[in-house]
């Protein structure tokens, strides 16, 4: 039967171009599907749409409509001309019709949806487009496998939460242009094809048929284009800019995304982030009736790791990590007093109230989880009527009470305890175990919690390497009290950086950045990198800032991110269009692709 029906569609395709054509002479939508109400009876409209459904119920033909905004009922009975009746019991789900009538009010309403009240009474109807047996359900509740919708995008797109997630993203683009206009930003298109200077991610390169054996590459951000722009003068730049890395995908991540890019003059950390703040108010207001309340609060970033072990950390939870090395010091537990001998320390997280929902075989997960993060092992204590835990034994009621009282610990609370040489490795472990503790156990997070972490490190430690690089990009600026320490204590720099966390995802990152040429050529010398390969690299920036250059900031929020999370979706594969899989292939397309010889010939180049 379904091959019946799709070579019936392929033979009506030429059939379906000419009524298109006959019809664009005659009637034009009046109408979306999901507009009409009771106040609308009596009206003459003309909508236009898929078939969601089709029921014939004999002497009684009813149609669900839908396009974008919403779905109507079309309503044929024995009053209907008869060609018109026929053609209604002939359509099948996702046929694409146009439909003139009367609306009226409908006997059984339907309070699901909002044009539930109405139906359309149709005394025209035309077969604008014909449609094969879709592979899968168009309903919300579908449960193909994504890969498969993937496949067919096109038609999980038509799906009314996706297609409503990506309009969404269409408001908030809109509420976010309207916002920089506002404040006197200008809106610039840098260049998709740039110079290769790839750091950290790798750059996707495109190569020059004029130029064989030379590579452009897509931008991972516009960042050294819109510091041209401030030379430039225009000392308020943004773009909604088109980034692309070539790099491993996570849920929060695909290879292209946008960026709400911005850049601005004569500014320092204050008036940047004061713009962003300003920014991200007036989307969720706007686009969600969402009034984000007081300013944002800001932490440095070693008030994070030492509080949440997170530079992003999600603060709609408690669980902060406390520092019990002073309590439970010389308490003759060997896994405690080894650590905070060795230079390192005790820390601890107290799931309060916890201690009747969390059993000893969920503690033996976490513990598990612990060590996969590289954790030695994890210690407990629950605290109750009997206290019991993993190292009771090794330590005297005093030193159990000095660790209770240190780390807030009351009846009915359990505290799991690490313990690590190297504190920095420490926090990251509890930071991790943090949240999973919290998944797992099913805390509240309600609510939009954003903050501001300032004061980066300018330098992180490649173990790898053995070498110091830098945190940001090399146009970052250090703050103005860490200069000094450049040569002598790189651990302890601190940049003009700033990122932008909500629930915790990083939503965005930025700097100041340098513009003294000695500054400059100081940090690209820490960095490793010869004045040659200074020149070659970034020729082009350096000798723009021998012309004036002004002090200048921004930061770019991720667009994709941002949406993502005020929908509260899974992953960015719900609110991008025509998004990658993990391995970086479109499944609808089937792209990357093989290309012809010729075409890599005249390219220069060969598969090897």
């Amino acid at each position: 039967m379904n091959r019946r029906r799709n070579e019936k569609v392929n033979k009506s395709f030429t059939e379906s171009e000419n009524i298109m054509a006959e019809f664009l002479g005659s009637e034009r939508r009046t109408h979306y599907c999901g507009e009409l109400r009771v106040s609308d009876a009596g009206r003459q409209v003309c909508v236009m749409g898929w078939v969601k459904k089709q029921r014939d119920l004999g002497g009684l033909v009813f149609i669900d409509l839908r396009d974008r905004t919403g779905i109507i009922q079309l309503a044929f009975d024995e009053n209907s001309e008869r060609a018109v009746f026929e053609k209604a019991q002939s359509v099948g789900s996702e046929f694409v019709l146009s439909a003139a009538g009367v609306v009226r009010e409908r006997s059984n309403k339907n309070p699901e949806i909002p044009t539930g009240d109405v139906e359309i009474f149709v005394s025209s109807l035309r077969v604008l487009g014909e449609s094969a047996v879709p592979p899968f359900d168009i309903t919300d509740d579908c449960k193909t496998a994504e890969e498969i919708r993937l496949k067919y995008r096109y038609l999980d797109l038509r799906r009314p939460k996706l297609q409503s997630n990506i309009i969404f993203r269409s408001q908030v683009a809109r509420a976010v242009r309207e916002y920089l206009y506002g404040q006197g930003f200008i809106e610039l298109e840098t260049p998709m094809l740039i110079k290769s200077t790839p750091e950290g991610a790798r750059d996707y390169l495109v190569p020059s048929r004029i130029h064989k054996g030379s590579f452009y590459a897509l931008p991972q951000s516009p960042q050294l284009y819109k510091q041209l722009s401030m030379v430039a003068g225009f000392d308020k730049y943004f773009q909604l800019a088109r980034c692309f890395r070539d790099e491993d995908l996570r849920a929060d991540r695909q290879p292209e995304f946008t960026q709400i890019d911005m850049e601005m003059s004569f500014v320092d950390t204050d008036d940047v982030l004061a713009m962003g703040e300003g920014l991200v108010k007036h989307v969720f207001k706007e686009c969600l009736g969402v009034e984000i309340e007081g300013a944002i609060p800001r932490y440095t970033y070693r008030e994070c790791m030492e509080r949440f072990g997170s530079d992003k950390p999600d603060m709609r939870f408690g669980m902060e990590i406390t520092d019990v090395s002073d309590a439970v010091k010389g308490c003759g537990f060997p896994v405690f007093d080894g650590a905070i001998e060795a230079g390192g320390s005790v820390r601890c997280i107290n799931l309060k109230g916890m201690a009747e929902k969390l059993s000893r075989k969920d503690i033996d997960r976490l513990g598990d989880y612990a060590k996969g993060c590289g954790a030695a092992g994890l210690a407990w204590v629950k605290r109750g009527e009997t206290d019991s835990g993993s190292f009771l034994k090794h330590i005297s009621e005093e030193y159990l009470q000095k660790l209770f009282a240190a780390s807030n610990c009351e009846k009915g609370d359990v505290i799991l305890i690490l313990a690590d040489a190297d504190p920095s490795r420490l926090l990251l472990q509890l930071g991790q175990l943090r949240t999973e503790a919290a998944n797992r156990l099913n805390v509240p997070r309600e609510g939009y919690k954003f903050l501001w972490v300032v004061e980066m490190p300018f330098f992180e430690y490649d173990r790898e390497a053995g070498e110091w690089v830098a945190m940001h990009h090399p146009f970052t600026s250090p703050l103005d009290e860490c200069v000094d320490m450049l040569d002598t204590d790189k651990g302890s720099v601190r940049a003009k950086a700033y990122d932008l966390v909500l629930n915790g995802i990083e939503l965005s990152s930025g700097s100041i950045r340098i513009t003294d040429p000695g500054l400059q050529a100081k940090i690209f010398e820490l960095l490793g990198l010869s004045d040659e390969e200074a020149r070659i690299k970034f020729g082009y920036l350096l000798e723009a800032f021998k012309y004036g250059a002004p002090p200048h900031g921004g930061m770019a929020i991720g667009l994709d991110r941002l949406v993502m999370q005020m929908l509260g979706a899974g992953s960015l594969r719900d609110v991008v269009a025509f998004p990658k899989v993990q391995n970086a292939k479109e499944l609808m397309t089937d792209c990357p692709a093989e290309v012809p010889e010729k075409a890599l010939e005249e390219l220069g180049i060969k598969i090897k």
